[in-house]
């Protein structure tokens, strides 16, 4: 009698979250206030498959706190593009001491991808797509490999092109998460108060939304606060999000 045939090892491709699971999700916390909605999350279904992205810009003190509140442990992933206000590295540092982070990953533009196509570092000048590709989009996609999940600061209010924002996302297979997308700038505002937490240096010169030093100006009175990124440009995002706008189908 011959022998058993030898059971195949399969390798499960599936992704981890699809976009019903990002629609179930939109229901189930429908109405849940944000901190109580990244606590379970955090310390129950996503414990250890969870980081937190930020720029360490005008409002992220506010995602910060919260999260922090709830495990400091959680990994927050911060892209140094070398293109930063050096107003921001000094900000991130004390930020990070401040919450008492204790797993700050800075990931940078891999410097071999620099050498072939921005040797002299002026690609922001004539082509802030491929810039943004090269310092901010490729050390994400390396920073976020062993996560299923990421939580974005991303709101609805800063830009015409986040009014349709939802709570959640998937993106390549990876539940995105946006805590803040129907905030408000007064809830924000309240919460940097009743928390004390610092501002980042550049709010108080008219700089709203905070991104490399090259493709960041000031905002004006009227404007979005997100006017002042790659100003003169068709450009809305450095590609790490999807503009989202109304009417679109599927929203999530």
């Amino acid at each position: 009698m011959g022998e058993a045939a030898r059971d195949l090892d399969l390798i499960d491709v599936r992704p981890a979250f699809t976009v019903e699971d990002a629609a179930a999700m939109e229901a189930r916390f429908a109405g849940v206030a944000a901190p109580d909605m990244l606590r379970e999350l955090i310390t129950d279904e996503l414990a250890g498959r969870i980081a937190s992205v930020s720029s360490f810009g005008a409002e992220s003190a506010v995602l910060l706190h919260m999260v922090a509140d709830i495990d400091p442990d959680v990994p927050v992933i911060f892209t140094n593009t070398q293109k930063m206000f050096g107003e921001t590295l000094a900000y991130r540092d004390e930020l990070s001491e401040r919450l008492g982070l204790t797993d700050l990953r800075v990931f940078r533009p891999d410097p071999r991808l620099l050498r072939l196509k921005d040797d002299k570092g002026l690609r922001w000048s004539y082509d802030p797509d491929g810039c943004c590709e090269i310092r901010k989009v490729e050390p994400l996609r390396r920073a976020l490999a062993p996560f299923s999940a990421w939580i974005s600061g991303r709101k609805g209010f800063q830009a015409g092109t986040r009014k349709a924002l939802p709570r959640f996302e998937v993106e390549d297979g990876r539940l995105k998460i946006n805590p803040l997308a129907d905030w408000p700038k007064a809830d924000l505002e309240a919460y940097f108060a009743e928390h004390a937490l610092p501002r980042h240096p550049l709010e108080a010169q008219g700089y709203l939304s905070i991104g490399c030093a090259p493709c960041t100006s000031r905002v004006q009175p009227g404007e979005d606060p997100r006017a002042g990124r790659w100003r003169g440009w068709d450009k809305v995002e450095c590609g790490i999000h999807q503009a989202a706008t109304p009417g679109d189908d599927p929203i999530f």
